[in-house]
């Protein structure tokens, strides 16, 4: 990494900033869509026969809501993905979570190696260049010193 010219240390340190972005905008989604099947599962405790009949609002978009009441408490659709939806027994829903939750647990704990690995070549790099950065305008600097003597 010494030896590499200063463009090209700029670039292999704008490489592995852009990757190390990517990284850490890939883990923020993942702990985003594990904390919304966390809240699901959390939900799902909340759901029992001493709640059928109680009145909820049911969301049609992000911001607009319609009264309803809790019938079936026993059973939940589950958005499966791509606008599939499963009708699943509440056991079975919370498995469902659990499962999901521990695979993008898994899915994080692979990533997060990888940025902190991508993270410290980074570090190093910006180190290199600072360096090279510093040498070069030491070598600057020491002719006009002579010159002036």
């Amino acid at each position: 990494m010494a030896e590499l010219p200063l463009q090209q240390l700029e670039a292999l340190r704008n490489q592995l900033e852009q990757e190390t972005d990517f990284l850490t905008t890939s883990i923020q989604q993942l702990k985003l869509v594990q904390t919304k099947y966390v809240e699901s599962q959390e939900s799902l405790n909340k759901l029992g026969p001493k709640n059928a009949g109680k009145d909820v609002l049911v969301p049609l978009t992000s911001s607009m809501y319609v009264p309803g009441q809790l019938t079936a408490v026993d059973r939940v659709l589950l958005d499966i993905g791509t606008g599939y939806y499963v009708e699943k027994g509440v056991t079975e829903a919370r498995a469902f979570f659990k499962r999901k939750v521990e695979f993008l647990t898994k899915q994080i704990e692979k990533v997060q190696p990888a940025l902190q690995e991508k993270y410290s070549v980074k570090q190093a790099v910006v180190e290199m260049l600072n360096q090279k950065i510093q040498h070069m305008a030491a070598q600057s600097a020491s002719p006009a010193v002579t010159a002036r003597a």
